[in-house]
């Protein structure tokens, strides 16, 4: 009888020790940081067509292509203690919306395709070339914002958290992020 009480008093404690440990790393999520779920590439041909008139005789063209590295997820260090609610075997916790984490435009990435001046017109100066690469990394700001990457986020990041939360052992789990902007 003794042995029995012994080794079922150690069996709860071990369980409880074992539960403790798996909410603390439920809790720890927040450690992460941001979780980068989802990261596309935009690439972006921009061009100006400079048209000569009665005082200009001849045409100017120029062609840029310009890529970028976009990565989308969630700010898991957003998640406060009240986000989090663990009941039994079931896990529900509030996450903030996806967001773009990072838009990375590398200068060696802005490739002049093509340059055309004929008649008397001069070739673009760097100034006019920099407000024409301007206007693309605008574009493909606008282009982001538009491309869905952030709902493809939230579902890269459900199916990471409700595979990594039933790891630990939790046969339900429920995710609810903040509505996305825009």
């Amino acid at each position: 009888m003794k042995l029995f009480l012994i080794t079922t008093l150690l069996f709860l404690a071990y369980s409880c020790s074992e539960d403790k440990a798996i909410n603390a790393k439920v809790f720890n999520l927040r450690e992460m940081g941001e979780l980068a779920t989802v990261e596309y590439v935009f690439t972006k041909v921009v061009s100006a067509n400079d048209v000569g008139s009665w005082y200009k005789y001849g045409d100017r063209k120029i062609i840029f292509s310009v890529n970028a590295y976009v990565k989308a997820g969630i700010d898991l260090e957003k998640i406060g203690d009240e986000s989090i609610v663990i009941d039994g075997d079931k896990v529900t916790i509030d996450l903030p919306a996806a967001k773009i984490l990072s838009l990375n435009i590398p200068p060696d990435e802005m490739k002049q395709e093509a340059s055309i001046s004929d008649g008397f017109r001069s070739e673009f100066s760097n100034e006019e070339k920099n407000a024409l690469l301007a206007q693309g990394e605008k574009s493909i700001k606008n282009t982001v914002s538009k491309s869905g990457i952030l709902k493809q986020a939230q579902e890269n990041t459900r199916l990471f958290l409700t595979n990594y939360l039933k790891q630990l052992g939790f046969k339900e789990v429920v995710l609810n992020f903040e509505p996305l902007k825009g």
